[in-house]
């Protein structure tokens, strides 16, 4: 081949490589600018704040006191103003079939550790250091984490940190006393125990607790907003003592351990209004939509000292007692963009559900290292799938289980109730105060064998 050929050859070979080589670079670098434009773009919209979007959501898990399902306004409440708390029924997913204990105590232990009472607990106010909870779990996955309100499992700043949270304010942080005077109050000047030393009581003169606990927690997001963090804020309201808030014209004057159920609309008001602080920050920091809230109303139902409007009858608190009023509480989640908006779920849900439902909110796994879980994920109905809700729920209640106090063993569906003590079986839709036990003579076919299958859960049911 003549050489001006083999110099044309070479030529067009090197050009074409070189063209070759031009395209991919322009194509890298286009390739480039895409991705740092959706980075500035998550930057701008608050999804990554310093760095790129965690992958897995912000959880705030809130726990009302002595709230009963027939206070909110969103779920027929006629006595109270809860515009925050129905806000997030409409723009999210309010359950109508959540039930507590009877009691506080045993009802946060079912809640932290996933487990019925007969697993783990043994003392009022006592959690054995043995025990595992959401915190613990979520750490584990990375989660940084905080809890902010009543803590009521004893052991102070080792306890807070074994059970798996990074901070803490709180208030009753060891044994529960039998009065609110040891404890010290929660309301108006508060005691408060902070990250390993109580506050001095000149710092929280003239204060409100809530108000302490709820700027704590804002603070915590405020410094984890790039994270994925993890809050619980368990708060006093709207327990007893009955007390004017900040925003009422006697909470100057008021002696913080004085108690009048007059205030109480007014706490009820007031724990509307810093849920609605809470939901507004996280929007401010554009993290709404990678952040979910999770609202249960009470611990157990309304003090008995409350009588309440709801659905047009007038409704008598019913702490303290194993009957729906007592044990009934508001739930909602909050989740823009992945939880649905304003639907109503009556799927049961009992509180050993919510450790498995946040593990799958989490996107990892149930930790089987923690022993028997006897909870149910309802996750799958939050992301809007049918999932598989439980046909029954189960209570294993015994106020102070080291004292003679009594035990009252029961299971449950939307419609009937059967005592292990007495074998009472009720249908607690036509008479939830349960005062006319269904006598055997008198059930029907399908009433026997939900009475035969409630029977074999209650035998299932032991350590």
């Amino acid at each position: 081949m003549p050489d001006c050929c083999q110099k044309y050859k070479k030529y067009h070979s090197f050009s074409f490589q070189k063209s070759i080589r031009t395209h991919i670079f322009f194509f890298v670098l286009s390739l480039l600018l895409i991705i740092g434009c959706k980075k500035s773009e998550n930057l701008i919209n608050g999804n990554g704040g310093g760095g790129e979007l965690p992958e897995k959501p912000n959880i705030i898990l809130i726990l009302g006191d002595d709230v009963g399902y027939e206070v909110p306004t969103c779920d027929g409440g006629q006595s109270y103003q809860t515009p925050n708390i129905d806000m997030m029924a409409q723009q999210g997913i309010r359950f109508t079939q959540c039930h507590s204990s009877p009691l506080c105590s045993p009802s946060r232990f079912m809640l932290m550790t996933g487990k019925y009472n007969f697993r783990n607990y043994t003392q009022w106010g006592v959690m054995d250091l043995s025990q595992k909870t959401i915190a613990n779990m979520l750490k584990a996955a990375g989660y940084t984490t905080c809890v902010s309100g009543k803590w009521q499992f004893d052991g102070g700043d080792a306890s807070i940190h074994t059970f798996g949270f990074d901070k803490y304010c709180v208030f009753n942080p060891y044994l529960d006393y039998s009065d609110d005077a040891g404890k010290g109050s929660r309301y108006k000047d508060p005691t408060i125990y902070q990250d390993g030393s109580y506050l001095p009581a000149e710092k929280t003169l003239n204060q409100y607790g809530e108000d302490i606990f709820a700027n704590y927690l804002m603070n915590f997001i405020d410094s984890n907003k790039t994270r994925s963090f993890f809050a619980y804020w368990p708060l006093n309201l709207c327990h007893s003592p009955f007390t004017p808030p900040p925003d009422n014209a006697q909470f100057p004057n008021w002696y913080p351990l004085r108690s009048n159920t007059a205030f109480f609309p007014y706490m009820v008001k007031y724990m509307d209004k810093k849920i609605g602080q809470l939901i507004d920050k996280v929007k401010s920091l554009g993290i709404d939509k990678r952040t979910v809230i999770i609202f249960i109303g009470g611990d157990n139902g309304t003090s008995w000292e409350i009588s309440s409007r709801f659905n047009g009858m007038y409704i008598q608190g019913g702490k303290a007692k194993t009957t729906e009023y007592g044990t009934h509480v508001p739930l909602l989640i909050y989740w823009p963009g992945t939880a649905g908006t304003g639907i109503i779920n009556d799927d049961l849900i009992d509180f050993t559900d919510f450790l498995p439902t946040i593990a799958d909110i989490a996107n990892i796994s149930k930790p089987f290292s923690y022993g028997i879980l006897d909870g149910t994920s309802f996750y799958p109905q939050i992301s809007g799938r049918a999932g598989e809700p439980r046909s029954w729920i189960f209570t294993h209640f015994q106020s102070h289980p080291d004292k003679p106090t009594p035990l009252f063993r029961y299971v449950q569906n939307k419609t009937y109730k059967l005592y292990e003590r007495n074998g009472a079986f009720y249908n607690t839709v036509n008479d939830i105060n349960e005062k006319y036990p269904i006598t055997d003579s008198a059930l029907t076919n399908e009433e026997r064998q939900i009475k035969q299958e409630f029977q074999t859960v209650l035998n299932q049911m032991h350590n």
